[in-house]
């Protein structure tokens, strides 16, 4: 598979606060992930809907402002199941305008 779209966006999520025996995906403080349109794999179903939509807003031109967070690019959301806390931060890639 060869991706054709070139992505202007990159996304880092990072679990800030949850511990593994309360996850059901065993998910804790300080995994991240990194990537661009594909979501990681391995999350749960429940919140691939949240950051599915957080993505979006972003590459759609919106910011994080308008759900409340102080900084355009990054914002703290729980997962689905109330258990963790992560961050969702976006970077605009240096080869887009």
């Amino acid at each position: 598979m060869h991706p054709w779209i070139r992505e202007e966006w990159e996304f880092t999520l990072t679990v800030l606060h949850g511990e593994a025996h309360s996850c059901r995906i065993g998910l804790e403080a300080g995994d991240a992930f990194t990537f661009q349109y594909a979501l990681p794999a391995g999350l749960c179903p429940k919140t691939v809907l949240q950051l599915h939509t957080l993505c979006e807003i972003v590459r759609c031109g919106g910011d994080f402002t308008h759900r409340g967070s102080p900084d355009p690019y990054s914002i703290e959301f729980p997962c689905a199941d109330g258990v963790l806390t992560f961050q969702l931060t976006a970077r605009r890639l240096p080869s887009c305008p």
